[in-house]
């Protein structure tokens, strides 16, 4: 069992240096002046991490290695590359990315 005498002093410890430690970049980022190249390199982050996040969610279920033995994620999530490249919104692409994959995975 665990003693909340010291559980939760370590995780209110643990949230307030975990929070410090991302608003100092905040701080920092107002008194320092960035090259171009570095704010050009900065733009591409996002697309970069959400395609981390995604892509082992869509090939890599179940195992670690590739395969398209559930077909349905890959087919839903090019229809959500579809919706978001032509509606651009964020709640319509998760919305019929995730009826589609259902309505597959109903179908099986």
């Amino acid at each position: 069992m665990v003693d909340m005498t010291t559980y939760w002093p370590v995780v209110l410890a643990l949230g307030i240096g975990t929070f410090l430690i991302r608003f100092s970049f905040i701080l920092i980022m107002d008194k320092l002046t960035l090259p171009d190249a570095v704010h050009r390199m900065l733009r591409f982050i996002p697309a970069s991490v959400l395609t981390a996040l995604i892509v082992p969610a869509v090939f890599l279920h179940g195992s670690s290695v590739i395969s398209f033995e559930g077909w349905e994620r890959a087919v839903a999530a090019f229809i959500a590359v579809l919706v978001a490249w032509k509606t651009k919104n964020v709640l319509a692409t998760i919305s019929v990315g995730m009826l589609v994959f259902w309505g597959l995975q109903a179908m099986i």
